[in-house]
């Protein structure tokens, strides 16, 4: 769910129509396109390409994703240029990202100025390769995957300590609405939420972490962070078990345009927060996702006793900017709500029971892990 620092209302989302898209890919990326169609997205434009055989292209993959960035995305191509080598170097330390592809001119990146009469509007376009498989949000998640997508995060985040760049820096985005250190910018969007208990817990949780977050920040151990480990930025396939019964593994991560710097901490916060919404069991959660990501990076006493708020802080990011972003564009309504759904009513079953009765369910479940698996 990504979106330009701090630019909120002066964005222009692409607009682009398929027939402009295919014209696109084949004018930046020489593809011939056979079929293309509009996929989901938050505040820039995506598009499922399909790409006819060529001479050149035999044996090589045949379905693209085409990535149009919006205005103020556009704006900062170092940040895009990151973000896309994170995803390279990722894929080669044997994640499971997208294939890069680069522009008939050999670059990852393409500048597409369009002259729509009035004004110049400029989008930086990427294609990457078409990762299949299952976004989890379409399956009712196990105790066993909710453990392997911690592991999965903490890994995630340890493998980019050894990422190098010269533009790294552009990962350091002070305003960025979607970081967790900025949780107080919440309250320039809160007319959105209108005057009711919603808005009540909302105001309640930043002024908590103002007070209790914040001046714990500089005990909380610095790295890089992926931000958007949602439900549907994750890809999983199945095996079958010898029971008949289907296995899932992750077999794809998507969606890197909210990586920025931040901490371990965050990270799990957030993965917690997204894999709380299509459960039936929200506040379980939570224990299998910490006991994951322990097993390969252990929090610290501070982090632990942050968690608990960080991940309250995260609902509130998501469904206050949903709610906004509602007002901007109502026509993508149906997308922009999908965490709402079910979000408001995780949020306050967390408030209403407390830091203390939450956080007992959780590091109890991460401990039961120590002396075995909880699931066998």
């Amino acid at each position: 769910m990504s979106s330009g620092d701090g630019h909120q209302s002066s964005l222009t989302k692409p607009a682009f129509s398929g027939v402009q898209a295919s014209a696109l890919v084949e004018l930046v990326f020489g593809l011939k396109v056979s079929k293309i169609e509009p996929l989901p997205s938050y505040d820039d434009q995506n598009f499922h390409v399909y790409s006819s055989r060529t001479e050149d292209t035999t044996g090589g993959p045949t379905e693209y994703v085409l990535k149009i960035s919006n205005t103020e995305s556009s704006k900062i191509p170092d940040l895009i240029e990151v973000q896309s080598h994170i995803i390279m170097f990722l894929k080669a330390a044997g994640f499971p990202t997208a294939t890069v592809c680069r522009t008939k001119g050999d670059n990852i990146t393409s500048l597409l100025s369009i002259d729509n009469g009035s004004e110049i509007k400029s989008y930086l376009v990427r294609l990457m390769t078409y990762l299949p498989g299952r976004p989890i949000a379409e399956i009712s998640v196990s105790p066993q995957l909710l453990y392997e997508i911690g592991i999965l995060a903490a890994k995630l985040d340890k493998t980019l300590e050894k990422f190098h760049h010269p533009k790294l820096s552009s990962l350091h985005r002070e305003n960025f609405i979607w970081n967790l250190r900025n949780v107080p910018l919440l309250e320039k969007y809160m007319d959105a939420l209108g005057q009711n208990r919603n808005r009540e817990i909302v105001e309640q949780i930043i002024q908590l972490f103002k007070d209790e977050v914040m001046a714990k920040l500089s005990h909380f151990r610095e790295c890089i962070n992926h931000g958007d480990l949602n439900d549907h930025n994750i890809l999983i396939d199945s095996n079958s078990s010898p029971f008949g019964d289907a296995v899932y593994q992750v077999s794809g991560i998507l969606d890197f345009g909210d990586m920025s710097y931040g901490y371990y901490v965050f990270e799990v916060a957030i993965t917690i927060m997204y894999m709380m919404i299509e459960s039936k069991n929200p506040i379980q959660v939570g224990g299998h996702v910490l006991a994951g990501f322990e097993s390969v990076i252990p929090l610290t006493t501070e982090e632990r006793g942050a968690l608990f708020l960080l991940v309250c802080s995260r609902f509130c990011q998501s469904l206050v900017m949903a709610a906004y972003s509602c007002q901007l564009h109502p026509e993508n309504k149906e997308y922009l709500m999908i965490t709402a759904k079910t979000g408001w009513k995780h949020l306050q079953q967390m408030f209403d029971m407390g830091q203390k009765a939450v956080e007992e369910i959780w590091f109890k479940t991460a401990e039961s892990y120590k002396s075995g698996s909880p699931w066998d």
